[in-house]
């Protein structure tokens, strides 16, 4: 099992500095991250957005240890959003924000984590696109779905994430279907002690299953957030039933992963949103996407040794 090693030695700094510094990791990590800086990622946007292809933009870095760095962080996505008006983007481009990098595990952290993306999801409003609050691990998710709540007061297309491994999981999705939020639905990729969260993957796959089926049968904008060619062929399936048109849901997948896929799914109609991550501090994100799949970790050994 070597999913649940790789999401330990992400929150280890010694392995921050070991793969920072391995040979082949900078080719393996642009799979995944689309740049360091906003003018890194801005041709991007717009080669996906040619493609027919939505984006939700990610500038990583959760760690964060002061209240100067959740300000930093606010102030990288008002810059983002700044780019993305005077391209003309904006109906493109979402973002997607990790409230512990706007201070939410800092002293007040709650409150200081409000007001930080508050002008975030302001800004977003004023281009036409809104802001989606990531799912992190089970501590924080109270916190999260309380200020998604608040957000939703004034902004009603504020969306959140919920993770199928979660026991909690399906009492939430029952909740913000009914309430018409924008939901984004994944599998969940943090290291999760068995009291919280479900260890056995195709239990997992069920669960997401059924979490599926709560959301398009409620009230919300229900967002797959899948590589599972399994899982979205159901999703397809529960959107019809449901008697969703191809605009009342979407799917979602991460920048670099099953890109012919994402074009076949924009080609038939459907909204196809790329998850795109950029940023320096990559490690943490880094590290979660080699966890999901053996095949991302034996790719990265493969690079290393090749540049040894």
């Amino acid at each position: 099992m070597l999913g649940p090693v790789i999401l330990a030695a992400s929150r280890s700094d010694k392995m921050r500095r070991l793969v920072s510094a391995a040979p082949g990791t900078k080719q393996v990590v642009a799979r995944f991250i689309a740049g360091e800086i906003v003018d890194d990622v801005v041709p991007i946007v717009q080669e996906l957005a040619a493609r027919g292809l939505e984006v939700t933009l990610d500038v990583v870095g959760e760690d964060i240890t002061t209240v100067e760095q959740s300000h930093a962080a606010r102030d990288a996505y008002l810059e983002l959003i700044g780019r993305l008006q005077e391209l003309g983007l904006g109906e493109r481009a979402e973002m997607s924000v990790k409230l512990s990098m706007f201070g939410q595990s800092l002293e007040n952290g709650h409150e200081l984590a409000l007001a930080n993306v508050r002008p975030v999801v302001e800004a977003a409003a004023a281009i036409g696109t809104t802001v989606t609050l990531d799912a992190e691990d089970h501590t924080t998710l109270d916190s999260m779905f309380a200020i998604h709540e608040e957000l939703r007061k004034d902004f009603p297309q504020t969306g959140c994430v919920i993770q199928a491994y979660l026991f909690r999981t399906e009492d939430d999705a029952h909740r913000l279907a009914a309430n018409g939020s924008r939901v984004r639905i994944v599998k969940g990729a943090y290291k999760e002690p068995a009291s919280v969260a479900i260890q056995d993957k195709p239990e997992i796959d069920k669960a997401y299953v059924r979490i599926m089926k709560i959301l398009m049968d409620g009230e919300g904008y229900p967002m797959i957030g899948s590589h599972d060619p399994r899982l979205i062929s159901i999703g397809q399936e529960l959107a019809r039933r449901a008697g969703r048109k191809l605009d009342e849901y979407e799917f979602q997948m991460l920048y670099g992963i099953r890109s012919e896929e994402q074009n076949r799914l924009a080609a038939e109609g459907h909204r196809m949103r790329v998850y795109t991550a950029y940023g320096t501090d990559w490690y943490g994100y880094f590290m979660r996407r080699l966890a999901e799949k053996p095949a991302n970790l034996l790719f990265f050994v493969r690079s290393i040794l090749t540049k040894g």
